[in-house]
């Protein structure tokens, strides 16, 4: 480290108001949190490149000895001889995921715009419910979630999962307590300027929480990726590319080879994503905090 370095890091030492030493410390303590952290990382992608016998030795290994491709190799082979292609599924799972993603980012962000930078009578008791509809999980809605899907005759449709994906309520709980940092005077100098109201939504408030709005699509794009469909979708040509890798990959032990290669495919775009947009995560979590 050069000279100006040093110094740099000498005064955030003096700014944090803790010793060199401590901080070596710290590091030294993330470093080997994080070590743990990314061995099952390690190994799903390791596991990906090991022929039969590496994957069933005892005591497991890390990392791979004699790395093949024969794994991906067979998983394609088994999707070429499928009757539905694997450009349907590919395209069903783009569908359901795109649409969803960047339909519940544009629905979270325009209700939670109004929720916090106009006051209206009733707009705590609607913040409130969202605040308490973030207590219960799928399970306790899957019940009324699927009827209403029946109801509205969408079952064994896309939108039996692009609907309900679009309500996640920490969407619109992050959204607006990301929005309310945004100063008053910015809006009011835009009304006063002639700007519309879609025109400041759109063109002042949604640049100013772009980290918001990347960390939704973070926590969204992972868990649209990884639907199967579940109770909704029953047509093979509407099923998702998750289902169709995990029917193959559930062929026994002579198919384990398929299964890792299927873990990894699966798991490399939600990964991806979360390397590009981790900064803005960071910083929604840092700036976004409970004020309620």
């Amino acid at each position: 480290m050069t000279l100006n370095s040093w110094t740099a890091v000498f005064r955030i030492q003096k700014k944090l108001n803790r010793s060199l030493t401590v901080s070596f410390l710290l590091f030294l303590l993330l470093a080997v949190f994080g070590l743990f952290m990314a061995i099952p990382l390690v190994y799903a992608v390791n596991n990906a490149f090991k022929p039969l016998d590496e994957l069933f030795i005892f005591p497991p290994r890390v990392m791979v000895n004699n790395p093949t491709l024969d794994n991906f190799f067979d998983l394609f082979a088994l999707m070429g001889n499928s009757w539905v292609p694997l450009s349907r599924y590919i395209a069903n799972t783009l569908v359901i995921t795109l649409v969803g993603t960047f339909g519940h980012i544009l629905l979270a962000s325009a209700a939670a715009y109004p929720l916090a930078k106009h006051k209206f009578p009733g707009s705590q008791i609607i913040f409130s419910t969202v605040v308490l509809s973030l207590m219960f999980s799928g399970t306790v809605t899957a019940i009324p979630n699927y009827m209403m899907m029946s109801w509205l005759g969408w079952i064994n449709t896309h939108l039996s999962i692009i609907v309900p994906s679009l309500a996640f309520p920490l969407g619109l709980f992050l959204m607006k307590q990301f929005m309310e940092q945004i100063p008053d005077a910015l809006v009011e100098a835009a009304k006063i300027d002639g700007a519309s109201e879609y025109r400041i939504y759109w063109q002042i408030v949604m640049p100013n929480v772009k980290p918001a709005w990347l960390t939704l699509m973070i926590l969204q794009f992972p868990m649209l990726w990884g639907s199967d469909g579940g109770n909704f979708i029953y047509s093979e040509n509407l099923k998702t590319l998750h289902y169709a890798l995990g029917q193959i990959s559930a062929g026994g032990i002579a198919r384990a080879g398929v299964g890792a290669a299927v873990a990894l495919i699966l798991m490399v775009v939600p990964i991806t994503l979360f390397i590009i947009s981790q900064s803005s995560v960071i910083q929604t979590m840092a700036t976004s905090g409970m004020k309620e």
